[in-house]
């Protein structure tokens, strides 16, 4: 039997909150205390975010732009993990074989707690932690992330269907 692969890219950012907020900085499913929640209608979950966007890509079902949306919205639901797993649902006959995951950030430090990252990445998508790679880096001050204003994370997402 012959495997049909597929990859899909999504991306996705947002700024830090002032720092008196008192809204959490979760990224992956993961809180990062000593930093700032990040501006967003539901947690602001770059990474599942990104994820999200990226089976968008591959399905053509609006996640973030629908279904998170109403969820968040009609339903009050704002946790990312709650998106991410809808998302998955829309996969059909495709199954995710491996995740790539690139953060940038000058804050939180991201090295410390990306095996818990890749960890949660891998249980909310029912993966294998060898399926899933994560990668941060600080941007060196290059642009608003690597300033510190905010996180940007891009996502790539690969399916295999048995044909």
């Amino acid at each position: 039997m012959n495997k049909r692969t597929r990859t899909g890219i999504g991306q996705d950012s947002h700024r830090f909150l002032p720092p008196e907020s008192t809204k959490p900085c979760v990224v992956a499913g993961i809180i990062f205390d000593h930093a700032p929640g990040l501006n967003a209608n539901s947690d602001g979950d770059v990474v599942f975010h990104a994820i999200c966007n990226a089976i968008t890509s591959l399905t053509g079902v609006l996640i973030l732009g629908e279904i998170a949306d109403d969820l968040c919205l009609k339903d009050g639901i704002t946790d990312s993990e709650v998106y991410l797993k809808e998302a998955m649902k829309t996969l059909g006959k495709q199954c995710v074989s491996h995740v790539a995951i690139t953060i940038e950030g000058k804050k939180p430090k991201f090295k410390d707690r990306l095996i818990d990252m890749r960890t949660n990445i891998a249980r909310v998508m029912n993966l294998d932690f060898s399926e899933v790679g994560i990668t941060a880096t600080s941007g060196e001050g290059l642009t608003d992330f690597g300033c510190g204003d905010g996180i940007q994370c891009f996502a790539v997402v690969t399916t295999e269907e048995n044909t």
